[in-house]
């Protein structure tokens, strides 16, 4: 089975350009058809393993690349869906204001984890088995996704996400646009 680019409903983004989303989403795609082709690949490869044993060790690897930045940019283009939405009363926020003692800061700390020199993403899970919430930063797409847990908010940090709209020295104002941006109910809608 062949994975298909999802399509996102993103109205217009106070402090994120059109020009960045399109382009942004084109890179998605681009997760999407790598997948697809790693995948078609392996299947060819496996018809010869003991001379492509190595090619397919490789590509087995980029897949973990290729999947996680397909998922990741559905999790991150998703969250913009409907428009801006404050944070909803219920789970999420209970969760917040109990591990954190408040909104405010939870999100001083999150934003501190964005400013990670490199690339990768600001990941807020569930963790299912203790009921509490994690948040990480992950290294490219897929260096540190912690295992068996949910994503409940991902804040892309690559210079493709900002760059048309922000200088690398800026990308705090990219990170509270993404927050001025961010549709809560979609986020605390992945956490029931």
């Amino acid at each position: 089975m062949k994975y298909e680019p999802l399509t996102f409903d993103i109205p217009e983004l106070d402090g994120i350009s059109k020009e960045t989303i399109d382009s942004h989403i084109g890179l998605y795609q681009g997760y999407v058809k790598h997948v697809n082709l790693i995948r078609d690949k392996i299947i060819a490869f496996e018809n010869d393993p003991d001379s492509n044993g190595y090619a397919i060790s490789e590509i087995q690897r980029r897949l973990g690349f290729e999947f996680c930045g397909m998922r990741n940019h559905e999790y991150y283009f998703s969250q913009f869906e409907g428009g801006a939405k404050d944070l909803p009363d219920g789970t999420l926020k209970e969760k917040i204001e109990f591990q954190w003692g408040n909104y405010e800061t939870w999100l001083e700390r999150f934003k501190t984890i964005s400013m990670t020199r490199g690339v990768g993403w600001v990941m807020l899970y569930h963790d299912p088995h203790t009921d509490q919430l994690i948040q990480t930063w992950v290294d490219e797409q897929q260096l540190g996704q912690l295992t068996d847990l949910d994503i409940i908010l991902a804040l892309d940090m690559w210079e493709h996400s900002y760059m048309r709209d922000y200088l690398p020295a800026d990308k705090s104002n990219y990170v509270d646009a993404f927050f001025k941006n961010l549709n809560w109910e979609v986020v605390a809608g992945r956490l029931m």
